[in-house]
């Protein structure tokens, strides 16, 4: 089917059900950021593959909204099809929801998968349209309708993720759970997130491209802890595992009912935004007690062992990038490289370096004009070839045993132009801003994001992304609560960034049809010191890779930058080089010579 026919499909199902208008969001029924293909219904539909984006359907109308990362990738995918992009000034605010109350009659029905979208997300709907008198009808999955070729939910086992490397066991994480529960009076805890689930129990899994999860839910009692889960994905040496800690497995669809039938008097913790709007209606009206995720804030700040193990993990990735670009380098003197070749090269290398799973997310690896798509990805069949000019801009990440990497690097293959050299340097200046910060306890995302921009904003440059994301250990590559973003409406913006909370660093530029600068680490939050009773914080640098220098206006750079700068390489090179071959080394020294 194409586009346009699975269109005309939904739309007679919408009519068959009384349904005026049809939303469909770009989750699962876990509220995932990146799920697996069964539940890729936005994509399915409209043919937009970005990972974030809302769909909304009626008789007339047929809209896919996105926000700047995908601006150039909606228009190209859409191009030909009856969707009309809508962009989003700011990004994730409901603006989709501000136009189903300018456009909606009153009374009609909106329908949606009341599985894909949390209580929350329905509440905030019901609010937004209040006074228009329409009907919010969630049980309508008509995708599963009209998708006769859908892919199966995964089916690939599981398995342990080793104390040795999560710090903590599994009765450790469930205790701190069940503290937390003792004090708001809860005698169960429900959990959905897949990450957050994946964490407690130290299990990880293949279900997802990209993550280590595994779809299930979890539910923690006073004294057991229920984990729902296909029995084909758990293997009965592990099962008797979990069984000696105190976690029973039962079915992944035994979920609902087993909600339904919570004892009468006692009480589950839920988070409302991440609950299905299907399971919560499941609850009786009066069990339920909502507060925030306990799971996600006791994960968000990592543990020395695993503070330990990321260490490891970034030599590991150092090393494959280094392999990466002198391959590039010297295959460029003999031919061009498409893009694709560059992110399997990049698969290869990390291989090689142990106890790797995988990408952390799929490499955008951007030439020219396609590195200002800020989530490029390259396909064979339209990719470019890259030549011994312009500029490359690569974001790759590496999920292994010991950690999950994401790093971004744009270097120059020819002679770049002074705008570039300055805009590149701009970007740099904002990177070391917010790198070399100290800040107070109680700070927020939003308060330092302004650090990695100021520079931009003199120059009246920005670009369209958050700062920073939080970063999991050997999970996913973007990990809630806390990062660096403009807008304080969501947790990424307004989370106290606290010592344990590993974040990325990623200021860029984007010129439209010409070339991208990214320029990306990973921070940790560390303690520096107490003043008067106040704790004062700052952050370290765990990625180790070269900032290409050919990029870099030296005039522009105050000496304390120069300092960073110089001091930075002088790490990558000490902590790079005893795993380097002859050749690697000298090109190591070379590229981190001092400024």
């Amino acid at each position: 089917m194409t586009v346009n026919e699975k269109l005309i499909a939904l739309r007679r199902a919408m009519k068959s059900q009384n349904i005026d208008a049809y939303l469909i969001p770009s989750s699962d029924p876990h509220q995932s950021e990146y799920v697996a293909d069964h539940w890729k219904s936005r994509a399915w539909i409209s043919g937009f593959t970005g990972s974030a984006g809302t769909v909304i359907v009626t008789q007339e109308i047929a809209h896919v909204w996105v926000d700047s990362r995908y601006f150039i990738q909606g228009e190209t995918q859409l191009r030909g099809t009856d969707f009309v992009l809508q962009k989003q000034k700011i990004a994730h605010a409901p603006e989709h929801i501000i136009w189903l109350k300018n456009n909606l009659k009153k009374g009609v029905k909106l329908g949606f998968d009341g599985r894909l979208f949390s209580v929350g997300q329905v509440r905030q709907l019901a609010t937004n349209l209040e006074g228009k008198s329409i009907d919010l009808d969630g049980n309508h999955d008509l995708i599963s309708e009209i998708w006769k070729d859908r892919e199966p939910l995964p089916q690939d086992l599981i398995f342990d993720h080793d104390v040795k490397y999560a710090g903590q066991s599994r009765l450790e994480k469930l205790k701190h759970v069940r503290t937390k529960m003792e004090e708001k009076g809860a005698d169960h805890y429900f959990i959905s997130t897949l990450d957050d689930i994946a964490w407690i129990f130290n299990l990880r899994g293949k279900d997802v491209e990209c993550n280590p999860v595994f779809y299930s839910y979890a539910v923690i009692s006073k004294e057991i802890a229920y984990l729902f889960i296909e029995n084909t994905k758990i293997s009965g040496e592990l099962k008797s595992k979990l069984n000696e800690d105190g976690i029973l497995i039962k079915k992944y669809e035994e979920i609902e009912a087993f909600l339904k039938n919570i004892p009468q008097g006692e009480i589950i913790q839920i988070d409302a935004s991440t609950i299905n709007n299907l399971l919560y209606n499941a609850i009786p009206s009066d069990q339920s007690l909502k507060g925030q995720n306990i799971v996600r804030c006791q994960k968000a700040i990592k543990n020395p062992i695993e503070v330990g193990h990321i260490r490891e993990a970034m030599i590991k990735d150092g090393v494959a990038l280094t392999k990466l670009f002198r391959w590039l380098d010297s295959t460029l003197n003999e031919r061009s490289v498409p893009e694709t070749e560059v992110a399997e090269k990049l698969i290869e290398f990390r291989r090689t370096q142990g106890d790797y799973h995988g990408e952390s997310f799929d490499a955008i690896c951007g030439y020219k004009g396609n590195g200002a798509i800020v989530h490029y990805h390259a396909e064979p069949e339209s990719c470019a070839n890259i030549e011994k000019e312009g500029i490359l801009l690569l974001d790759s990440g590496g999920q292994y045993t010991n950690g999950t990497t994401d790093i971004t690097r744009t270097i120059s293959l020819g002679n770049p132009t002074d705008e570039q050299k300055r805009n590149f340097t701009l970007v740099l200046k904002g990177h070391i801003g917010l790198t070399t910060a100290k800040f107070p306890e109680r700070t927020t995302g939003v308060q330092l994001d302004t650090l990695a921009r100021i520079h931009l904003w003199k120059d009246n440059l920005n670009y369209g992304h958050g700062t920073g994301h939080g970063v999991g250990f050997f999970l996913n590559v973007h990990e809630p609560p806390q990062g660096f973003a403009t807008n304080p409406s969501t947790s990424r913006g307004t989370t106290y960034i606290s010592p344990g909370m590993f974040t990325s660093n990623e200021p860029g530029f984007y010129k439209k049809d010409e070339y991208g600068i990214r320029i990306e680490n990973l921070i940790l939050c560390v303690m520096d010191k107490e003043i008067d009773e106040t704790k004062w914080y700052k952050f370290e640098t765990l990625t180790l890779f070269p900032i290409d220098l050919n990029l870099v206006d030296r005039d522009l750079l105050s000496e304390n930058e120069r300092n960073w700068l110089n001091t930075y390489h002088q790490e990558v090179f000490e902590k790079l080089s005893p795993h380097l071959s002859k050749e690697e080394f000298d090109w190591m020294k070379q590229m981190c010579q001092t400024i």
